[in-house]
C-alpha cells in the first residue's frame, strides 16, 4: 500500500481514533481552516479545499485498492476535512470583509459550521444520500464535499437571520 496515499487518507492516522473517527477528523480540521483564513483569507482556504478533494479522492483511491472488502473504510477521513472547510467557507467569506474582533475561537460560526457539518454527513439527506451510495472514491468524498455545501448553504441563512439581513 502506498504510505503517502494512506497518511493523506486518514489525515496522518487521525482517522484511527478509536471512536467517532469523522468526528474526530471534523473537529481537528476547524484549526488548519481558521489557520488558512488567517494567512490568505477565504481564497486560500478555497484553494486548499481544493486541494484537498483532488489529494483526496486520488489518496481515497490508492487507499481503497488495499482495502476492498470496505467500500468505505471508517479510517478514511479526509473527506471529513474537505466537507468541513466547505461547510465554513460563508464564515470566511464573510470575515474577509467585516472588521470585527469576532474572529477567534469560539465564534458561533465556527461551532455551526462544525454541527451542521455533522448532522449533514451523519444523517445523509437527499443528494447526500445519494452520494454516498456511489462507489469508490467517487462516492467517499462526494458525500462529505455535498453535505459540506448544504451545511454553507444553512449556516450563510443562520448568519442571514442573526445579523437581521432579511428584514
Amino acid at each position: 500500500m502506498n504510505a503517502l496515499a494512506k497518511g493523506i487518507a486518514t489525515m496522518g492516522g487521525i482517522g484511527f481514533a478509536p471512536k467517532a473517527p469523522g468526528t474526530v477528523a471534523s473537529a481537528v480540521a476547524i484549526l488548519p481552516a481558521w489557520l488558512l483564513h488567517w494567512a490568505g483569507g477565504f481564497p486560500l482556504l478555497a484553494a486548499a479545499t481544493v486541494i484537498a478533494i483532488v489529494a483526496g479522492y486520488w489518496a481515497t483511491a490508492r487507499y481503497g485498492e488495499a482495502q476492498a472488502a470496505d467500500a468505505d473504510p471508517s479510517e478514511v477521513v479526509i473527506d471529513e476535512l474537505a466537507g468541513q472547510w466547505i461547510a465554513l467557507w460563508p464564515l470566511s467569506w464573510g470575515m474577509m470583509y467585516s472588521d470585527s474582533a469576532a474572529h477567534v475561537f469560539p465564534y458561533p460560526g465556527w461551532i455551526a459550521g462544525f454541527l451542521l457539518f455533522r448532522l449533514f454527513d451523519i444523517l445523509k439527506p437527499g443528494p447526500v444520500g445519494w452520494a454516498d451510495r456511489q462507489h469508490g472514491a467517487f462516492g467517499i468524498m462526494a458525500d462529505d464535499v455535498i453535505a459540506g455545501v448544504l451545511a454553507a448553504i444553512i449556516s450563510t441563512l443562520m448568519a442571514g437571520l442573526a445579523h437581521g439581513w432579511f428584514v
